[in-house]
């Protein structure tokens, strides 16, 4: 049985740094206030003019190519998972595809969200399975600032920018990913979207002045979703695949509010120390924040590790992935 293996990992955080003392002088808030709230102590963002998310991927692309000695030109398909596209179109994935060198890739982007990643691995792994691909590169990452509001003191403390990438190979070994499980529920709309700049409301001097370009959220009722679907999917495909705490090597979840985290990995009955979090240095950089514990936490996996990534983002979208880490 063929299954898709992770073969290698990069990433790219902007040098650039927003503390919560720097939030602070901005709006009413303070570092007690945030960190006791969402666990968060700073995050990156991406500065200059015309600097869109594709910057950031090309650079994890590139280190990614580096570490596993990849031609550029072997790399079949690319899945790009992004909120924040650089353009309406063409796709920030064919950006990608022309400066790192791809060029016998197709590409294209999907948008599930702060689920981006998974839902992009879900694809991938099909791709795969198909037997026609080989090679296949998945993105995911968003510059969050870009959409972020810095007169609203409840978001703007959330979100950073960050881009990560995983190859994806075909291996007839035990190893790679076993199962998902993958959900939507549009009744979730209301409580977390970004309305301006769509078909259904184009950007005008109406919907600026309404603040219809940032991400809008209601916290409580996303909070309240976000512990019970994140809970329910993880304990749900480590039930059926006969894990427990003795025997999942790493609990990796979004990283969007440490109470969430916490919550998960209690209804798991998992140790914090076999969860990975980063979130205090990078706060939610949406897509991107599995394949950042990835990267960070590669140096510790071994071949065969048992790891179940989970998600729950805008729509609202969530799922679980559990898979066996490949080298």
């Amino acid at each position: 049985m063929v299954h898709s293996a992770i073969t290698g990992v990069g990433a790219y955080v902007p040098k650039d740094v927003i503390t919560n003392d720097d939030l602070s002088k901005i709006v009413d808030t303070n570092d007690e206030w945030i960190m006791s709230r969402v666990g968060i102590k700073e995050r990156h963002i991406l500065k200059g003019e015309g600097q869109g998310t594709s910057v950031m991927a090309v650079e994890a692309v590139k280190q990614l190519l580096e570490k596993t000695k990849i031609d550029p030109e072997e790399v079949e398909v690319v899945i790009f998972a992004t909120t924040t596209p650089d353009y309406g179109f063409p796709s920030t994935a064919t950006l990608v595809i022309e400066r790192c060198g791809l060029k016998k890739a197709f590409g294209f982007d999907i948008q599930a969200a702060c689920a981006g990643f998974i839902y992009a691995l879900e694809v991938a792994d099909n791709f795969i399975k198909s037997g026609k691909y080989k090679k296949v590169l998945v993105i995911a990452g968003d510059k969050m600032t870009s959409i972020t509001n810095y007169n609203d003191r409840t978001t703007c403390p959330l979100f950073g920018d960050a881009v990560g990438a995983v190859m994806i190979e075909p291996t007839t070994e035990d190893i790679g990913i076993q199962d998902s499980l993958l959900f939507t529920d549009g009744s979730g709309v209301s409580h977390l979207h970004m309305y301006g700049g769509g078909s259904a409301y184009p950007a005008s001097e109406e919907t600026l002045q309404k603040g219809m370009h940032y991400v809008y959220q209601e916290g409580q009722a996303v909070f309240k979703h976000a512990v019970t679907k994140m809970c329910d999917v993880s304990a749900e495909i480590a039930k059926r695949n006969n894990l427990t705490k003795d025997n999942i090597s790493w609990f990796i979840p979004h990283q969007a509010n440490i109470r969430i985290i916490e919550a998960v990995a209690k209804r798991m009955d998992l140790p914090m120390d076999k969860v990975m979090v980063n979130i205090q240095k990078y706060g939610n950089t949406s897509a991107g924040t599995i394949p950042l514990c990835l990267y960070e936490l590669e140096p510790k996996l071994k071949k065969g590790d048992n790891l179940i990534l989970s998600a729950f983002g805008a729509g609202f979208v969530w799922g679980a992935i559990y898979l066996k880490w490949a080298y």
